[in-house]
């Protein structure tokens, strides 16, 4: 289960680790005109929180399970797991926002893409 797990993290953090970079190093005028159109309707210090949660997620949901492994660190494994369930809520409010944007209609396979990725690596990461 380890290695299904290395593998689902992997992929949440090639994808948060960019989305995350983004939010954190482009203006929001760049962000907006990549189609993040919703950056203009918060403050781009939210912008920059999220960006920066991403990028903790993607973080743990590799790092917590490896060290899990490598270390034998419980806890490292449960911050992975919770990583993981943090992305995957993440993922969950930005379908809502799209819904109520009328834009889901545009993002839905990605967003239901990435909650179930996020969900089977919860699940992977609670075996291990």
């Amino acid at each position: 289960m380890f290695y299904v797990s290395l593998v689902l993290g992997a992929l949440l953090a090639f994808v948060f680790f960019g989305a995350s970079k983004n939010k954190l190093t482009k203006s929001m005028d760049d962000l907006a005109a990549a189609g993040l159109g919703w950056v203009k309707q918060i403050s781009s210090s939210l912008v920059r929180l999220i960006g920066l949660l991403e990028l903790l997620g993607a973080i743990g949901v590799v790092a917590g399970p490896v060290a899990g492994q490598l270390f034998g660190w419980a806890w490292a494994t449960a911050l992975g797991l919770a990583a993981a369930a943090g992305l995957a809520l993440t993922m969950i409010v930005a379908a809502i926002m799209h819904i109520v944007r009328g834009e889901f209609k545009y993002t839905w396979k990605m967003n239901i893409g990435l909650i179930v990725l996020a969900v089977a690596d919860v699940i992977v990461i609670s075996f291990i």
